[in-house]
């Protein structure tokens, strides 16, 4: 009787490897890139000037320290949170497109 080969793929688990981003040898790599590009975006700040938007109200937040790195993550976990929000009332049921 003639049985078919075995896939050594599908019993080794080879198949099944994961994406290059969440092996957890490499996580200690991704933090290191992250942190990189965090210390790339705040090096021009000790080379430039900033000058005040509001400078007649005297608000002069906008001359802090990294203000334009800080603010660009505060704004960016805004929108994932308001997203995470707005998706808790905008579902569907997992039976939407089966009827």
């Amino acid at each position: 009787m003639n049985t078919p080969p075995k896939d050594t793929n599908t019993q080794t688990g080879q198949d099944e490897r994961k994406h290059w981003l969440y092996r957890s040898e490499n996580l200690p790599k991704l933090w290191l890139i992250q942190i990189v590009i965090l210390l790339l975006a705040l090096l021009p700040e000790f080379f430039v000037h900033h000058h005040p938007h509001f400078e007649q109200s005297s608000f002069t937040l906008d001359t802090s320290f990294g203000f334009f790195a800080w603010y660009g993550f505060m704004t960016c976990a805004g929108m994932v949170a308001v997203a995470k929000i707005l998706g808790i009332f905008l579902k569907r049921k997992d039976t939407y497109y089966d009827e």
